[in-house]
């Protein structure tokens, strides 16, 4: 069985390539073929093939069974796995926000002053 963890693997890892978050992207718009998944990279359909099957090994993508076509839609599962963990380090930069806020207040206090 798969633990929580290497399931969030898996998709940080696919989600590292920007060919394979761009074909996310267009599948946000609705379901896709392969050649019209391909059709904005200057790759060959094996290379865009590859990408699809991380993208599927991730659980990020299905292909299904039209006619005679297999389109391709997003399974926004894992991302929302991806939003829950990085939402307990929120805080963290919500606070370092906070910070940089003061200080570019604080800059502003003395400018304000020195003229």
């Amino acid at each position: 069985m798969e633990t929580e963890e290497t399931k969030l693997d898996r998709t940080f890892a696919a989600l590292a390539n920007p060919t394979r978050r761009a074909i996310l992207a267009r599948l946000a718009d609705g379901e896709a073929t392969v050649n019209e998944l391909a059709a904005p990279f200057n790759m060959s359909l094996p290379a865009i093939s590859k990408h699809i099957k991380v993208l599927e090994k991730a659980g990020l993508i299905t292909q299904g069974q039209k006619a005679q076509y297999r389109p391709c839609v997003i399974n926004v599962i894992p991302l929302k796995e991806v939003s829950t963990w990085t939402e307990q380090y929120r805080h963290i930069w919500e606070t370092s926000f906070d910070r940089m806020e003061n200080y570019i207040n604080q800059i502003k206090e003395k400018d304000n002053e020195n003229e």
